[in-house]
């Protein structure tokens, strides 16, 4: 990271050199083994929960239009994925989206790195962990949280938008959360890209060959989510999503204010 650059940073947790605790935060929440002092030390836990709320609120809540790319922290520099996500942070900034990963390293680095080369803006929610710990220096803001639900929350309340790179179990628990969320309803109908066709193309057959065939999803719930290799499609789809939903938002209003105006001229017409 360069000087000049200034990083905002928020949240409880730093970490000096290799100072990594030997057990997480979210571990000793949801351990059942914990100390037998537990219902004296859980309601004071909320306190916690509710300051990182609170944290992350604060720090995000005027970012504007943003994607969020998800992706493993595994994944190196000469990876041609790497290259492909600096590509991908890259065009979304371009088009004028603030690009939020997981801080960390690998396809989240690359992604925040793309971005910030490009002169976006990029975020890092980093998470407490015994390993692969600390923020990416590509980031304009970045917050490191104790509980991953919390970290949840702020991809979801502050994304337009969820792109997943290749990745391991971290990255299929973000995507399948961002599909449920959708498919549900939950959130408004964001548009799910996977990027590497070769990469997902197996889960993507799967799904519409194993669970579309066994009735245990819809024959559209597949299509919530979009397949390619192309950084400039992944941003021609995100734009064509936002541009349609805002179409259907305006006719929601339109309809709206003429039910209003129905009611209200019935309310003044005489008896």
């Amino acid at each position: 990271m360069t000087e000049s650059r200034k990083v905002r940073r928020a949240g409880p947790l730093t970490y000096h050199g290799n100072a990594i605790p030997d057990t997480t935060t979210d571990q000793r929440l949801l351990d059942r083994r914990g100390p037998a002092d537990w219902v004296h030390t859980d309601p004071w836990r909320v306190m916690r929960i509710q300051s990182e709320f609170v944290e992350g609120f604060g720090l995000l809540s005027e970012v504007g239009q943003a994607v969020s790319v998800f992706g493993s922290a595994r994944t190196r520099p000469d990876n041609p994925y790497y290259a492909l996500g600096e590509r991908i942070g890259a065009r979304l900034a371009d088009a004028g989206y603030t690009v939020i990963t997981g801080g960390g390293p690998g396809m989240m680095e690359a992604a925040n790195k793309g971005a910030s080369d490009a002169g976006g803006t990029s975020i890092g929610l980093g998470i407490e962990l015994p390993f692969e710990q600390s923020l990416n220096e590509h980031i304009d803001m970045g917050v490191t949280f104790r509980y991953f639900f919390v970290r949840k929350t702020m991809f979801v309340k502050y994304s337009q938008a969820f792109v997943v790179l290749p990745g391991g179990f971290g990255t299929l628990d973000e995507l399948f959360e961002a599909v449920t969320l959708v498919q549900t309803g939950k959130v408004t109908r964001f548009p799910v890209v996977l990027v590497g066709t070769e990469f997902w193309g197996g889960l993507v057959d799967w799904i519409r060959g194993t669970l579309v065939a066994e009735g245990v999803v819809s024959p559209g719930d597949p299509d919530l989510m979009y397949l390619t290799d192309d950084p400039d499609e992944v941003v021609e789809i995100i734009r064509k999503a936002h541009v349609s939903l805002a179409r259907q938002e305006f006719e929601q209003d339109r309809v709206v204010e003429e039910a209003v105006e129905v009611d209200a001229a019935e309310r003044s017409a005489p008896e």
